[in-house]
């Protein structure tokens, strides 16, 4: 028997399968500037230490930026560095979400994907390849439109750590390198450490971050080395700390030290601890007790005079 299929209901079924195949970038086009996004090799041919080819052995960046007129100004960038215990990369709320809320912002993000434990590596590699991110950034700042004055680097949990080390174990590069990236300064300008760990061999250490940047039985030296509220100079970036009281996985007195830390040595920092809050809150999106911190933030930044504005209509 034929069916009589009325007009409606032919126009909605072809409207559903119309939608089923717009690329899903393209339905959040109203939400989202317009961002190239390119992967980006760290390092040009050998890598330094690698153990093997494949996933987990071959660091590289996620370079997003916003599209904007070639004769703008040049824009801050800021180097995510997620969280993951130096055991993993918690790449989708400490990395991706990152990197879009910096470019919704106005700024552009290079989102480091380092080694760490699960691949087989620990210190020094994770260092090296963050320094390499911002050495890299700080190289290609002309052909990128950066503004390489205004590189900034945010870390989360031991992304954190790795960002307060970075803020502390910098160098000016060197000279005479046959590579032109490793000339390159590998201090940031501004760092954002995000419910970070800090102290190594401390009460307060992270036990499962220390075992795997550092192994079972490290050197007492290099532990200290690495405790970074230890490790502040006067020359250590100006530096924005979040935390939460309620943090039962890294204890907030890590925070706590590495501000005292930087006051008393006179470096431009501020610190935010919220009395709610689990770890790992990321942009707190859905926690509205410490949801105002990206916020607080941006307008941080905009003091140290990044290129901070909306991209939003």
């Amino acid at each position: 028997m034929k069916r009589n299929v009325s007009p409606i209901a032919v126009c909605l079924r072809l409207l559903s399968v119309f939608i089923f195949f717009i690329p899903f970038d393209h339905l959040l086009a109203e939400e989202l500037p317009a961002v190239s996004k390119e992967r980006i090799e760290l390092y040009a041919g050998e890598v330094p230490g690698q153990l093997q080819k494949g996933e987990g052995h071959e660091p590289h960046g996620l370079l997003y930026l916003p599209k904007r007129d070639s004769k703008a100004a040049p824009i801050s960038l800021i180097v995510v560095v997620p969280g993951g215990g130096y055991g993993g990369l918690a790449i989708q709320h400490e990395g991706f979400q990152i990197a879009d809320w910096c470019n919704k912002n106005g700024m552009g993000a290079l989102i480091c994907v380092y080694r760490h434990r699960g691949g087989g590596y620990g210190h020094p590699y994770p260092l090296q390849d963050a320094q390499r991110a911002i050495r890299l950034v700080r190289h290609n700042a002309k052909s990128w439109h950066i503004d390489p004055n205004h590189i900034g680097i945010i870390g989360f949990s031991a992304g954190g750590h790795l960002t307060s080390t970075v803020s502390t174990h910098f160098d000016s590069g060197s000279k005479d390198a046959s590579d032109p990236v490793e000339k390159e300064s590998s201090r940031p300008d501004a760092a954002i450490l995000c419910y970070p760990v800090i102290g190594m061999g401390k009460p307060y250490t992270h036990g499962g971050s220390q075992r795997n940047l550092l192994g079972e039985k490290p050197d007492a030296a290099l532990v200290a080395s690495l405790s970074n509220e230890d490790q502040v100079t006067p020359q250590t970036p100006p530096t924005f700390l979040l935390h939460t009281q309620e943090d039962k996985v890294v204890s907030v007195e890590n925070s706590l030290v590495y501000y005292a830390a930087l006051a008393k040595h006179g470096v431009p920092s501020a610190l935010h601890v919220y009395p709610k809050g689990p770890h790992g809150i990321g942009l707190s999106q859905h926690l509205p007790e410490s949801s105002s911190w990206p916020d607080l933030c941006l307008d941080w930044l905009k003091g140290h005079g990044f290129s901070v504005h909306s991209s939003q209509p």
